[in-house]
């Protein structure tokens, strides 16, 4: 996302107001700027890892070190304790990604949220 500034000259005084009669003072003048965000779309790649593949929903991934606690991604998330439920080498595929570089993966023992750190992009040709 890229942020942008633009400055805006000062607001001329409102001179309507002298016209219809009204004694309250002139309005002052303000200088504004307006900030802009402008979306870029850029694809979303698994560099964290030195892999080029990017990730997508559907995409397998291999877990490559276990996470100590995981949150499962149901709609009232629940955080328990890593007691060898996910292991390294364990295969899954996402499903969704959080924000925070955070994703929603879905393994044989169910769905959970683990962060990209914890897993790399499966080559199915290997």
């Amino acid at each position: 996302m890229a942020l942008s500034f633009t400055s805006i000259p000062k607001c001329p005084s409102s001179s309507r107001l002298s016209q219809y009669g009204s004694t309250q003072p002139p309005l002052k003048s303000y200088n504004l700027v307006t900030i802009k965000c402008d979306l870029k779309k850029e694809p979303i790649s698994g560099d964290t890892n030195g892999s080029s593949k990017k990730l997508e929903i559907g995409s397998p991934i291999i877990v490559i070190e276990c996470p100590k606690l995981l949150k499962t991604a149901a709609s009232v998330p629940c955080l328990i304790s890593n007691a060898g439920l996910v292991k390294p080498g364990d295969v899954g595929r996402i499903v969704s990604r959080k924000p925070m570089d955070v994703w929603a993966v879905r393994l044989s023992i169910g769905t959970y949220l683990i962060d990209r750190k914890y897993f790399k992009p499966l080559d199915l040709e290997e």
